[in-house]
């Protein structure tokens, strides 16, 4: 009977570790989009020459982070 519970709550232990680490590995990918992928799309843009496309995403993006820093 102790097996049982024992490998029950191994179950669940992986089950909760494996959502946390889905949960950092997101985290973490949406950080690194943000700080790299997005300036360097950006610097892509403009290069490319579309210019006016790329002023409006660097505003939004810019006042998202404002936004995110006053509410962190």
């Amino acid at each position: 009977m102790l097996t049982v519970i024992f490998f029950a709550a191994l179950i669940f232990v992986a089950w909760k570790m494996l959502v946390w680490g889905l949960k950092a590995a997101w985290g973490i990918a949406k950080i690194l989009c943000f700080v790299i992928l997005l300036p360097l799309l950006l610097v892509g843009i403009f290069f490319v020459g579309l210019i006016y496309l790329a002023i409006p995403i660097l505003v939004i993006a810019g006042i998202a982070a404002m936004i995110g820093a006053v509410t962190a």
